[in-house]
């Protein structure tokens, strides 16, 4: 079991030559909360709302954001105390559970509920079915990673498996893949927007499909601390999500075209026609959770993608990685 075994290693490893301090910062009565996104996308769209509103202020909270690079590196960011919480999903913390750490990181809250790619086509499909990637060869991402498992899970579920019926390509580095596929590789690419938007608008593909959509809920990106710092931060903690849930809903009741102008600044170069797509199409397939917390169903459907990519050497219980209790909290006092 190739990917736990280096996350796993990579994390403690990170842990062990750093001093397990806290990166959280008090400057007064502002407290400063380092957090290690996996990646920086219009997907996560609530939790940079949940600055530029200024409902992080309202809990005098104020957020650093690193980009990981991988759930990896969040997750040794989160072991070490780089980070006091971990954005990334949760098959990271699900891999120290398993490799059997005393400090194991637990999930807080959860943002994402599917999949946020969309599949491109070179030619437009307003009737795609998932059987029309027979004999095709499709750019999924990095064999292992949570993206590339999921399309995987996908196929399955329509008959469908890599080396028979089609090929997967997992060849390409994830941050290649859409130039590698405009230079000619492959019959179809999986992206996230704003990039698979903007690649249609500008008439190189068409998006057929939302992986997402097709997978059903999944936990796909989640807020992870190690329970030491939760059990010193739980306010902090309870203020965060309560500041990410109120964007989740602001997110849900705004027009993106009043969003958009809020997350500019956080993706530059980024057109607002852009953003507000990219906002109005993760609505539509309804991407966010609106209460935070993880449901028994969606983490059970979470092992099953990655068992049956070969990844899971044995299945956890939610009560093992999970505390909904902070979320569940936060969702009352706001839809109350």
């Amino acid at each position: 079991m190739k990917k736990p075994t280096k996350i796993l290693c990579a994390a403690l490893a990170a842990a062990m030559t750093v001093l397990p301090l806290s990166a959280c910062k008090d400057d007064g009565d502002i407290k400063t909360l380092q957090i290690n996104e996996v990646t920086h996308s219009v997907f996560y769209a609530p939790l940079y709302l949940a600055d530029s509103l200024g409902y992080f202020a309202e809990e005098n909270i104020k957020i650093e954001l690193t980009n990981g690079g991988g759930a990896d590196n969040v997750m040794s960011a989160v072991l070490s105390g780089d980070a006091d919480i971990g954005f990334c999903g949760p098959e990271a913390a699900l891999y120290v559970l398993i490799g059997g750490s005393s400090d194991v990181p637990t999930v807080i809250g959860q943002l994402t509920k599917r999949d946020g790619s969309f599949l491109v086509s070179r030619t437009p499909q307003p009737n795609f079915q998932w059987t029309d990637l027979r004999g095709k060869e499709i750019l999924a991402g990095r064999k292992g990673g949570v993206p590339a498992m999921t399309f995987e899970y996908v196929l399955n579920q329509n008959d469908l498996k890599d080396g028979t019926d089609l090929t997967l390509n997992y060849d390409v580095a994830f941050n290649l893949m859409v130039s590698a596929f405009e230079a000619g590789t492959a019959d179809y690419c999986t992206m996230f927007d704003p990039t698979a938007y903007e690649y249609e608008a500008a008439g190189k593909g068409y998006v057929v499909a939302s992986v997402g959509e097709a997978s059903g809920e999944v936990p796909y990106t989640c807020f992870i601390a190690k329970n030491s710092w939760i059990e010193d931060n739980e306010d902090t903690a309870e203020g965060f999500l309560r500041a990410v849930t109120k964007a989740v809903k602001y997110i849900n009741e705004t027009d993106e075209q009043t969003v958009a102008p809020y997350l500019t600044a956080y993706f530059e170069g980024t057109s607002e026609a852009s953003l507000a797509a990219s906002v109005k199409r993760y609505r539509e397939i309804d991407a966010w959770r609106t209460e935070l917390t993880m449901t028994e169903d969606s983490f059970d459907r979470l092992q099953d993608i990655i068992e049956n990519a070969g990844e899971l050497t044995r299945r956890a219980e939610l009560n093992e990685l999970v505390n909904n209790s902070y979320a569940k909290k936060v969702y009352g006092e706001i839809y109350k």
